[in-house]
């Protein structure tokens, strides 16, 4: 018996294992977090510097959200209602920053605004002073560059499930274009637009390795860099606790109400037919063309400065840069065996019991900071063993706990169909425990896996976070090692690097999606 597209029938696996690994992310969140409130009691309070890094925190969480949302809208749009040649190649390449190393994203972007960048040799043509990408304004950019793609697809979406027939209507009646915003555009806008804008600040409010590249100074440090400041500089470890306390209340704050603004409504039912506007003229096209070049230029220009500069580096890498590849390589692996060791008892759990409860536990690293459970570790251990001596299975344990909610979100779905579908014919032919895993879930659930793989391997070969914190010298992952060549202004070294890192990111995400789709039963 079903109701509410929840499986309310008993399925015959057991639920111990979704129960352990759920078990093991609270404590992983919440006993990093006793810790760090533990430690946070012996601080000595918050000074000007924290205030102001709080400020920061906030005002360009907050302005990195509404620029992006802002830009976003015009290019939705322009993508909504024009079909071009590569159309779909650019909605596609839309996706590709959320898989992106942050840290080469930055070597792009300094190639492009920095002093010695594209824009700052053109402007210098004309007289005028090349500009800096370092500070918030870089900040500001760089998030902005990563969360331009996310907000234009979350708006997208939001124009797509406007049915062809309403334009179609809208045409009937005579209406023009200010007549269909006010009507169907702008209220479909006003439900997606706080959605996405939410969203993106969570991302800003939690985002570490942007800060550390182009942030720092007082005027450009968000917290999760004071934290890191505190441990590395000062090791002041009660500052660097309540600090951890302070980031997590933001993110957890952010998360509660994010998840009660719901993405837009059905906007009603059409036959599926492409959308065709009558109520725009030369100037509509032109400007639709103008709004995805620049947008398109915006995202590739910053890679293709990478891929140029990188290339010829490449051969003359030092020895360092390949052991650190290599560490990469296995803490990428790791934490997407990990991702999917947790992911996939949680969501059978999830879909035999219908547990908002488990299924809660499973988004809950969406609230928690990578360097706030790095904080809590680093706690944890210090007094028992080396921290560095961990720092590769420790970035790998947090990396797979903040890929949880995006292989969730492709497993509860896919899994529940698959019991929907053939759930009860699996019950009559006694398919139970690891034979019902073993011959219906995995082949039916090979692409969100594979998919889930894929995400979780890229974004733990290109994270900049936890490592930071617990490696020493000699054990630097690729993102670390690239890092540290360009404090040291080896910018060709670190062009090589970071084409390397992007390579290897990109090559992992597709290995596994690809390897999930082949010969796949769905």
């Amino acid at each position: 018996m079903r109701g509410a597209g929840l499986i309310t029938r008993p399925i015959w696996v057991s639920h111990w294992p979704g129960l352990l690994a759920a078990g093991l992310l609270v404590v992983l969140v919440f006993g990093t977090l006793v810790a760090v409130a533990l430690r946070a009691e012996g601080g000595r309070g918050l000074g000007p510097s924290d205030w102001a890094a709080i400020r920061f925190t906030l005002w360009q969480a907050t302005l990195s959200a509404g620029i992006s949302v802002v830009l976003a809208i015009p290019v939705a749009r322009a993508l909504a209602r024009r079909s071009f040649p590569g159309r779909m190649a650019l909605v596609t390449l839309l996706g590709a920053p959320f898989i992106l190393p942050v840290i080469v994203a930055v070597l792009g972007l300094i190639a492009v605004f920095g002093r010695s960048g594209v824009i700052s040799k053109a402007i210098g043509v004309f007289g005028f002073e090349p500009i800096s990408v370092y500070g918030y304004h870089g900040v500001i950019l760089a998030h902005v560059f990563f969360n331009l793609p996310l907000a234009t697809r979350l708006i997208l979406q939001g124009w797509l499930s406007i049915p062809a027939e309403r334009f179609r209507l809208a045409a009937s009646l005579g209406m023009g274009s200010r007549d269909i915003a006010r009507t169907l555009e702008r209220p479909m806008l006003r439900e997606v637009i706080p959605g996405a804008f939410l969203v993106i600040f969570l991302i800003c409010l939690t985002s570490f390795a942007v800060a550390l590249a182009l942030g720092g100074g007082p005027r450009a440090t968000t917290v999760e860099l004071a934290i890191y400041e505190a441990f590395k500089f000062d090791f002041d470890l009660g500052r660097a606790a309540l600090l951890a306390l302070i980031q997590f209340a933001m993110g957890a704050s952010a998360a509660l109400i994010a998840f009660r603004i719901t993405m837009p409504g059905d906007m009603g039912t059409g036959l599926d037919r492409a959308v065709q506007r009558w109520d725009e003229g030369l100037v509509q096209r032109v400007l639709d063309v103008v709004v995805v070049t620049l947008a398109s230029l915006f995202l590739l220009l910053p890679l293709t400065m990478v891929v140029l500069a990188g290339v010829p580096g490449l051969t003359t890498l030092p020895a360092s840069v390949f052991q650190a590849a290599g560490r990469s390589l296995a803490v990428a692996l790791g934490s997407a065996v990990l991702t999917l060791a947790l992911a996939l008892p949680i969501a059978a759990l999830v879909v035999q019991r219908g547990s908002r409860l488990v299924e809660g536990l499973g988004y809950l690293t969406i609230a928690a900071s990578p360097l706030v459970v790095g904080t809590g570790l680093f706690l944890i251990l210090f007094p028992f063993i080396k921290p560095s001596d961990l720092a590769l299975p420790v970035t790998a344990l947090v990396n797979a706990a903040m890929s949880l909610p995006f292989a969730l979100r492709a497993l509860v779905p896919a899994l529940t169909a698959v019991e929907r579908d053939y759930g009860a014919l699996a019950d009559a032919l006694g398919l139970h425990g690891l034979t019902r895993v073993r011959l219906l879930w995995l082949p039916r659930l090979r692409r969100p896996i594979g998919f889930a793989l894929g995400l979780a391997a890229a974004l733990s070969m290109g994270d900049l976070g936890v490592i930071a914190m617990f490696a020493d010298a000699q054990g630097a992952t690729l993102p670390l090692q690239m890092y540290r060549l360009m404090t040291a202004y080896r910018m060709d070294d670190a062009a090589a690097a970071g084409l390397l890192l992007l390579g290897l990111s990109l090559a992992l995400f597709w290995i596994f999606d690809r390897g999930g789709r082949v010969d796949a039963d769905t």
